[in-house]
């Protein structure tokens, strides 16, 4: 025989739940190269979901934690990073592909944009530790600097 459920109960403790719903989403939009491109940026509990896309594709993700994203001891005494160095991707973020990055080119690519990403959310919140999870459609596997900081660009706008 079932045990006896008390419904009120159940209802005060999903009412006192703190989640976050909908989840925040921020989008932007550009061209890259004459490509236009899309940005979204969504906030879940657990995740924090980045998608660049051209053309509406998503051919590549990757994933890096961000509970490991404190600086290691050594790290602690190099000097503080100039405003030209503000943009280098944290060395201490791991960044792995879950699905596509099927030539070498694309896979760099990729985790490259990850760690970007990743290291300007932990810039602007030292104490975030959701796994973000970058989804990428570029058209093409090979990015020139002006396209690099134009779509980093259009991911600071949705930070």
């Amino acid at each position: 025989m079932p045990l006896p459920m008390d419904f009120n109960r159940l209802q005060e403790q999903i009412a006192s739940m703190q989640t976050p719903y909908p989840a925040k989403t921020k989008q932007a939009a550009g061209l890259v190269n004459g490509v236009p491109t899309d940005v979204m940026f969504i906030s879940f509990a657990d995740k924090i979901m980045v998608t660049i896309t051209q053309e509406g594709r998503l051919a590549q993700w990757i994933h890096v934690p961000l509970d490991s994203a404190n600086p290691n001891q050594s790290e602690q005494y190099l000097p503080p990073s100039s405003e030209e160095g503000d943009l280098l991707p944290m060395a201490h973020l791991t960044p792995k592909t879950l699905l596509g990055g099927s030539t070498s080119e694309r896979e760099t690519m990729g985790q490259l944009y990850a760690t970007q990403i990743a290291s300007a959310i932990t810039s602007k919140n030292p104490e975030e530790s959701r796994m973000v999870v970058v989804g990428l459609g570029l058209n093409k596997a090979e990015a020139t600097r002006e396209a690099f900081f134009d779509i980093v660009e259009l991911v600071f706008k949705c930070l």
